[in-house]
Formats: C-alpha cells, sequence, structure tokens
C-alpha cells in the first residue's frame, strides 16, 4: 500500500509545473521597470518617426521577451512550445508584412485633409 501511495505523489509532482525563486521573479519585474523607464525616456528625444518607432518596438520585443520567458515560464518548458510560440510570431510578421509592401501603392489616394484636393483622383469604376 506504501508503494502506490508513494506513486501517486510522485506522478502529481510532475504535472503541475515550475516554481520559479522569488529572487528570480523580483528580478524579471526589476528589468521590466527598467525598461518602461527606457520606453518614457526614449518618447522624450526626437530621433525622428522611423528611428524613434523603431527604439520603442525594440524596447517592446525585449519587454515580450523577457514576459514570456519568465512569468509565462517558457524558459523552463519543452523546446516544442518555444517551436510553436516563434512559428506563430514569424507567420504574424509574414503576414503583417505582406500588408505592408503594397502600402506605396495607395497613400497618394488616401485623403488627409478634405479640403485639399489629392494629387490622384482615382477614376470612378461604373459611369
Amino acid at each position: 500500500m506504501a508503494h502506490h501511495e508513494e506513486h501517486d505523489s510522485h506522478d502529481a509532482h510532475h504535472g503541475l509545473g515550475h516554481v520559479v525563486p522569488v529572487k528570480i521573479l523580483l528580478a524579471t519585474f526589476g528589468a521590466l521597470m527598467v525598461f518602461t523607464i527606457a520606453t518614457v525616456a526614449a518618447t522624450k528625444v526626437n530621433f525622428g518617426y522611423t528611428f524613434n518607432l523603431a527604439i520603442a518596438m525594440a524596447i517592446a520585443a525585449v519587454k515580450a521577451t523577457i514576459v514570456v520567458l519568465f512569468f509565462m515560464h517558457l524558459r523552463w518548458d519543452k523546446r516544442f512550445h518555444s517551436v510553436v510560440l516563434i512559428g506563430g510570431l514569424l507567420a504574424a510578421v509574414l503576414f503583417v508584412g505582406f500588408a505592408l509592401m503594397d502600402s506605396n501603392q495607395y497613400q497618394e489616394s488616401v485623403i488627409w485633409d478634405k479640403d485639399v484636393e489629392p494629387p490622384f483622383s482615382p477614376k470612378p469604376i461604373y459611369p
């Protein structure tokens, strides 16, 4: 009977997950706060629209990576879950990239100010 009870407690222990020490959680929190301050500081300096956007996206990517690795325990999880996550992210980047590839084709026809005539007026399909 003792062998059966020992076996049950062993099975229950393996399926629950990974316990992260408080030291790692506090370090993760500290890193996220530092990157949050860096995000706010980056908005105070004008590097130009494109470069400011690149800085903000890089900081956001680092913060998201920290959250996924430590708070969502991906660092200690199976490699398959990492492959699924990275595959999903690459698919999202691919879809957004394809959507943005033709953005230069229609930018001239977007009317930003209704009082100003656009440089290119598309002809109606039906007369």
